[in-house]
């Protein structure tokens, strides 16, 4: 499926009625996803590494890059890619190995995944420009801003950073663990899509979308629900029992 495809899923939104990205780990799960008929994905980066036994940003490149192009092989709907930081890969390298893994779209965050701390936010901008030329129309990115991940509570710092992203070129931003109540400030103050993950707490999908969300995606916690199963399946098996 091609990038046009995935980008017009997240226009013409009726509100309430957000996109939902379910979270593919591996071939077995994209499949189980896209057979209960999801117009998309979008990989989870700590999911993917949990999968390949890693802690959460401890993934090789080359590993991730495998793993999203695993997903892509088995389904025929848009698949975006988690590749948190860009793994310091060149622009158009990036660009290169994310269409050759068979995605149409990225996540992006402004964290370093070394320091855990923010990036600037203006030669993080000028960066995902030279993504976007070098991408042109044939990715869609999700530009992440973690100002709230970071503790910087003030919705200003975010919405600075989003309109930045958002200038140079990203076709959406995702407020990462941005509070549900600041989403309509968001929405209001921000002209391009809005990805929001719920938190522990947070409203239901449609409220979510009613509050300013574009598309919901999961981050690691539909990975995490079915290690909750396996463990519990496991459990079973070693008490003796099979149900």
């Amino acid at each position: 499926m091609t990038v046009e495809t995935f980008r017009s899923l997240h226009h013409d939104r009726v509100p309430g009625d957000p996109l939902v990205l379910p979270g593919p780990w591996d071939a077995a799960s994209a499949l189980a996803f896209a057979e209960a008929g999801f117009p998309a994905l979008a990989t989870p980066s700590a999911g993917v590494a949990a999968s390949l036994g890693y802690e959460d940003g401890q993934t090789p490149a080359d590993e991730m890059f495998a793993a999203v192009a695993r997903i892509t092989r088995v389904v025929n709907i848009p698949v975006s890619a988690d590749i948190e930081d860009g793994y310091g890969l060149p622009p158009k390298e990036l660009v290169t190995r994310l269409l050759d893994s068979g995605a149409v779209g990225c996540n992006l965050e402004d964290s370093d995944s070394r320091t855990k701390t923010l990036k600037d936010p203006r030669r993080h901008a000028d960066w995902l420009a030279e993504v976007r030329a070098a991408a042109g129309d044939r990715l869609f990115v999700n530009a992440r801003v973690d100002s709230f991940l970071r503790g910087v509570s003030d919705p200003a710092e975010a919405i600075t950073r989003a309109r930045l992203y958002a200038a140079a070129g990203a076709d959406c931003v995702y407020p990462f663990a941005a509070p549900p109540e600041q989403l309509p400030l968001l929405r209001e103050e921000i002209d391009v899509p809005i990805n929001v993950a719920p938190l522990p707490g947070s409203p239901g999908i449609a409220e979510l979308g009613r509050l300013g969300a574009t598309r919901v995606t999961f981050g690691p916690y539909l990975q995490q629900q079915a290690m909750v199963a396996v463990r519990k399946l496991a459990e079973g098996l070693r008490g003796g029992r099979a149900d």
